[in-house]
């Protein structure tokens, strides 16, 4: 019999014993058994068994190899190392009593795990191939049990329910397989025992080997199907140590006796390398070394030697635990840095947010340790540099390198992520604005301009507002910040725009060729085609300030070639107009105050005026083309502008009584717009210069009517209360405001062709010229166009109350009826106007006491017979007299009927003419008004009269037939005549119907 037969049988003998004394053991051990097998260690099988091995192994020095094998319902666990004695059976058979606690680096220390099998079999068995073996069974332990009668009570109440693992048999019977030392057997209970099997045996992975490294390589085979796990392609850091008296008093305080006796720690950190094959993950646990509940949620494996709860399931908290946290911490980041220096390392790097406490208190610890840690390669760096010294710039790896010697610790493309983990370990963010900041100074003062163009070449782009600033190197030497203002020069060798010297007189940016690069272009800076050098701010400053230059004339030579290879054309840049130029005299002048001497404009210009003659070598260089582009007047100059703020604070085009003119347009814009309050906007400005210089105007008016200077003449297009409204343009209003035409102001003319009715009130415009543009200055064609424009009523009532000016009856009724139909509120009440006083025209003053009323109906006419009469269709009357203020005369006399008379039929007669006359009227043989001898009245819906003629009269105002009062007056003194009267009416024709 071997050692462990009688081991086995002595104990079993012991603990049968020891429960028939106390029962109450009894009920204790069974109760331990199933919390341990059903809680804490219910699916830890696969583990406890490799746990076993692994420690086997460790005992003999060997390498540990375990072999896991279910096949029809039965799992065997077959391993190498040290055999089974009768230690290990006691310990199998015990709990809370290992056999290993002296045993440093073993994975078994609590003498709970074996437990583990109850939860899957009834009959488990083990055997070693030198020391035999034993088994355990429920029947037979339950059999001994029954045999007791002290223990009846307690199996009744367990309703036979008994331990399974105190009670241990001899068997020699189990084979060990070939090539292992020992075998452990487990029949399944039952199918749900087999599919838990399965479940743990697949979910075996390379977190056993790493948590136990005395176990190379575990084998599973299931149903014939197989695999091997170990822990290759793992990168593993071991810290370890043993703890000093003083720090086991202080650790292990709180913690039971027996773990007291192994007075060691030990952590270690495992993480599968980037270039390893196969594989398989690895539960996010804490190992202590088994897996426990404790979750961990870092890319990486620990394994510690944390104290466990009863349950094996957390670690305990307290001091032991606490400095454990710290050496798991420091073995972390001793694992960051042993890895391989590639961006994957940034994975690795834990976040602030932890799964638990004791996840969130490691992860506190590794943040608060990597800063300081040398960890991240650096360009142009030998060794790591930490975090806290480390910047990252997104950016290509070319880009990187251009400009790592300016940026410190800069670390290499692909590790300038957005990465959460380089906040974490200290690192700067350095914005892209940010590195062109730092393009500046002393960093770069050594680069050449080359260098500048390869670096613009891997500068990234698609970002133009964080690289606006990056610095440019001049041809004249200088570094200036971003590349708006600064000029690229382009084009053929030795044209213009190729030679810094040429342009050098402007003071232009001028990039140096050795850095052109089309991401300046991009960025704000100008081609230096002629055009854009000419549209520069400097060249703009430089012309401004040419005439109160020392030496005007390299600014002058570079200007007009420029000008020559933008073809430009006269009016196009108005500006070049300040261009110092020197004159035929030798003083130089602005280029808009030199004449061509062959000009148009040279012949119209009065001798005195102070315009100077383009000198003729300039001329002779240039042409007549280039200097008129350049502001040299050979016709009329025009000032071009846009979106001009009709404000005179705002409106100064340096034009002669240019603030008259917009005085008179906003007067204009007010008069329509009288809630006006915000100034109006002209979109496109455009006036002729220099009207006042003219000597010659029929020469001039010659140029002015024809195009393309015609164009000025037309009217003014502005924007004002969200309405477009057409004003005179500056240009007419002033040739209207001046004798241009035989020495009298275009306002005083009329057109030869124009309307008779302004006959006499206008002289005729000379012959020859355009009419239409003389209506544009002002020459009148119309009296519908006089008085629809502003003043024009105002200005024909002036006219009227000339005595010079002749107008006859007719002319002067037909000026009335136009007058009448204007709006007052736009006309000032004259001083005094023309009317019919006695049958004669005059011009009579309105303050005078007796002066001039509107008469509003014919009855009334003998009560003013003396004074002057404003004539015009009677249902007009009212609205002339707004249109003059002077009063009606229905407004100064009563009107009233001072006489008596007797009413009369009227005769039947009259109806034939007048169907709707009054059926009667009174007859007076001597008829006052207001005590005034008249022939009738029409007053108070009656007709007074004395007399056929007064009679006819009244009864055809009252009938509203006031046209047919003379045929009344016939029909009342010969009755006979109504049917040849009658007669001669059908034939009258339809419009007078």
């Amino acid at each position: 019999m071997h050692d462990l037969d009688l081991g086995a049988a002595r104990l079993r003998e012991t603990v049968l014993a020891a429960w028939t004394a106390s029962p109450a053991r009894f009920r204790e051990d069974a109760n331990a058994e199933e919390d341990f097998a059903l809680g804490g260690y219910r699916d830890r099988l696969v583990v406890e068994l490799a746990q076993n091995a692994a420690d086997a192994a460790l005992r003999a020095g060997v390498p540990g190899r375990l072999r896991l094998e279910l096949r029809d319902g039965v799992l065997l666990a077959a391993n190498v190392g040290a055999p089974l004695d009768a230690t290990g059976v006691e310990g199998l058979c015990t709990l809370r009593v290992s056999g290993k606690r002296d045993e440093t680096g073993a994975a078994g220390r609590f003498g709970v795990g074996f437990a583990a099998v109850v939860s899957v079999t009834d009959a488990p068995a083990i055997a070693s191939r030198e020391t035999g073996g034993v088994r355990w069974s429920r029947d037979e332990t339950a059999a001994l049990v029954a045999g007791r009668p002290e223990l009846a009570a307690e199996l009744a109440d367990r309703a036979g329910h008994v331990p399974l693992l105190r009670l241990p048999f001899p068997d020699d019977s189990l084979a060990v397989p070939d090539g292992f030392d020992t075998v452990v057997r487990l029949p399944l209970r039952d199918e749900a025992a087999e599919r838990a099997v399965r479940r743990m045996l697949e979910e075996a992975g390379p977190a056993l080997p790493l948590a136990m490294p005395a176990l190379k390589v575990i084998e599973i085979e299931v149903e014939g199907r197989s695999r091997e796990i170990s822990a290759e392609g793992w990168h593993v850091v071991a810290e370890s140590g043993a703890f000093t008296p003083e720090q086991v008093a202080e650790l292990f305080a709180d913690r039971p006796t027996e773990e007291r006796a192994r007075p060691y720690w030990e952590v270690r950190w495992a993480v599968r390398r980037p270039d390893a094959a196969g594989g398989g993950d690895v539960p996010r646990v804490v190992h202590a070394p088994t897996p426990s509940d404790e979750p961990l949620d870092l890319p990486a494996l620990l394994i510690a030697t944390f104290p466990m709860t009863t349950d094996r399931r957390h670690v305990a908290p307290g001091p032991l635990a606490d400095f454990l946290v710290k050496r798991a911490a420091e073995a972390y980041v001793r694992l960051l840095e042993e890895l391989p220096r590639t961006p994957e390392l940034l994975d690795l790097v834990p976040g602030m947010m932890g799964k638990g406490a004791l996840d969130a208190a490691i992860r506190q610890e590794i943040i608060r340790l990597l800063p300081d840690t040398p960890l991240l390669p650096a360009i142009g760096e030998d060794d790591p540099v930490p975090g806290s010294q480390a910047r990252a710039v997104l950016g290509s790896a070319e880009f990187l390198e251009k400009i790592a010697g300016i940026v410190p610790g800069l670390l290499p493309a692909g590790w300038a992520s957005r990465h959460p983990a380089l906040t974490t370990l200290g690192v700067r963010r350095v914005e892209l604005a940010d590195v062109v900041d730092m393009l500046t100074g002393d960093a770069v003062e050594d680069r050449d301009p080359a260098w500048w163009r390869s670096l613009y070449e891997v500068l990234p782009a698609d970002d133009p507002e964080a690289i606006a600033a990056v610095a440019v190197p001049l041809a004249d030497g200088r570094l200036v910040r971003g590349p708006r203002g600064t000029v690229m020069l382009s084009g053929a060798s030795g044209s213009t725009v190729s030679d810094p010297a040429a342009l050098a007189p402007l003071g232009l940016r001028i990039v140096h060729p050795e850095a052109a690069h089309p991401l300046l272009l991009r960025l704000g800076a100008a081609e230096a085609t002629p055009r854009t050098v000419l549209d520069d701010p400097l060249t703009h400053a430089a012309v401004a300030e040419s005439l109160h230059s020392a030496d005007p004339e390299p600014v002058a030579q570079a200007v007009l070639a420029l000008v020559e290879a933008a073809g430009l054309t006269a009016g196009e840049a108005p500006w070049l107009a300040d261009l110092a130029l020197r004159g035929a005299d030798g003083e130089l002048y602005a280029a808009g105050d030199l004449l061509l001497a062959d000009g148009s404009l040279a012949g119209l210009i009065d001798p005195e005026v102070p315009f100077g003659v383009a000198a003729p070598e300039l001329v002779a260089r240039f042409g007549p083309n280039v200097l008129t582009a350049a502001g040299v007047l050979d016709g009329f100059a025009v000032a071009n502008d846009t979106d001009v703020l009709l404000d005179p604070a705002d409106c100064d085009h340096d034009l002669d009584l240019e603030d008259e003119w917009l005085e008179a347009v906003l007067d204009l814009l007010h008069d329509r717009l009288p809630d006006l309050d915000v100034p109006p906007v002209a979109p496109e400005f455009s006036a002729v210069r220099d009207l006042e210089y003219v000597a010659d105007w029929p020469a001039a008016l010659a140029l002015l009517s024809r195009p393309p200077l015609r164009a000025v003449l037309r009217p003014l297009r502005v924007i004002a209360a969200g309405q477009t409204i057409e004003v005179p343009s500056y240009t007419a209003w002033w040739l209207s405001r001046h004798p241009v035409l035989d020495g009298r102001r275009p306002t005083s003319l009329r057109l030869p062709s124009g309307d008779p009715l302004l006959f006499g009130l206008y002289g005729d415009a000379p012959a020859g010229i355009d009419e239409a543009a003389l209506e544009l200055i002002g020459v009148r064609s119309s009296l519908d166009a006089l008085l629809a424009s502003h003043g024009g009523p105002d200005e024909l009532l002036d006219l009227l109350a000339d005595p010079s000016v002749e107008v006859d009856r007719a002319q002067l009724r037909a000026l009335w009826i136009a007058l009448a139909a204007v709006d007052p509120a736009g006309v000032h009440p004259p001083e005094a106007v023309r009317a019919v006083q006695k049958g004669s025209i005059v011009v009579a003053d309105v303050d005078d006491g007796r002066g001039p009323v509107v008469v509003e109906a014919p009855d009334l006419l003998p009560l003013v017979a003396d004074r002057p009469l404003v004539l015009a269709p009677f249902d007009l009357a009212e609205a002339l007299s707004e249109v003059l203020d002077l009063p009606l005369v229905g407004e100064i006399v009563s009107g009233a009927v001072t006489s008596s008379g007797s009413e009369r039929p009227v005769p039947e007669e009259v109806r034939s003419l007048l169907p709707s006359a009054p059926p009667t009227y009174v007859e007076h043989e001597n008829l006052l008004v207001d005590g005034t001898p008249v022939p009738w009245r029409f007053f108070e819906g009656k007709v007074h009269a004395s007399g056929v003629e007064g009679l006819a009269r009244g009864l055809a105002w009252a009938s509203g037939q006031w046209g047919d009062r003379l045929a009344v007056a016939a029909l009342l003194r010969d009755p006979g005549r109504v049917p040849l009267l009658l007669a001669e009416a059908d034939l009258d024709p339809v419009a007078s119907l």
